[in-house]
C-alpha cells in the first residue's frame, strides 16, 4: 500500500470511529447532559470508537486476517492497552473544552482534536506493538 493511500485511508477510518464515538455520546446526552450522563457519553462513545477503530484498521490498514478467540482477545487487549494514553489525549481535550465553553458544539471541537492527535499518536505504537508480525 502507498503512503497516500495508507494516510487517506487512516484519516478516513478516523473520521468514522470519530463519527461513531460522538453519535453515540450526542444520543447519551440527548437525554441528560448532566456531569453523570456526560461521564457515560464519553465511556460509551470512546468503547464505541474503539471497536469500530480496531476492526477497520485490523482489516484495512495492517492487513491481519489472524482468527480465533484467543488471537482476537489478546490481540484486543494490546490494542485498547495502546490507546489508553491516546484516550486520555482526547478526553482530556474534551472535558477542557467543554469546562471552558461550556458547549456542545466546543466539547465536539475538543474531542476531534484530541483524537486527531491520538489517532497520530496511536498508529504507531499499533503498528510496532499490536499489528506486528510477532503477535
Amino acid at each position: 500500500m502507498t503512503l497516500q493511500t495508507l494516510i487517506i485511508r487512516y484519516t478516513v477510518f478516523a473520521v468514522i470511529a470519530t463519527f461513531m464515538n460522538l453519535f453515540f455520546q450526542r444520543i447519551i446526552l440527548i437525554i441528560d447532559n448532566s456531569f453523570p450522563y456526560f461521564v457515560v457519553a464519553v465511556a460509551v462513545g470512546t468503547l464505541v470508537g474503539l471497536v469500530v477503530k480496531y476492526y477497520l484498521d485490523k482489516r484495512w490498514i495492517f492487513f491481519d486476517h489472524k482468527k480465533g478467540i484467543h488471537h482476537y482477545s489478546r490481540q484486543f487487549s494490546l490494542y485498547a492497552s495502546m490507546g489508553i494514553f491516546t484516550t486520555a489525549i482526547f478526553w482530556g481535550f474534551e472535558t477542557l473544552f467543554w469546562l471552558i465553553w461550556q458547549s456542545h458544539f466546543m466539547r465536539e471541537m475538543g474531542a476531534i482534536i484530541g483524537l486527531a492527535i491520538g489517532y497520530g499518536v496511536k498508529y504507531h505504537l499499533d503498528k510496532r506493538y499490536v499489528f506486528s508480525n510477532d503477535s
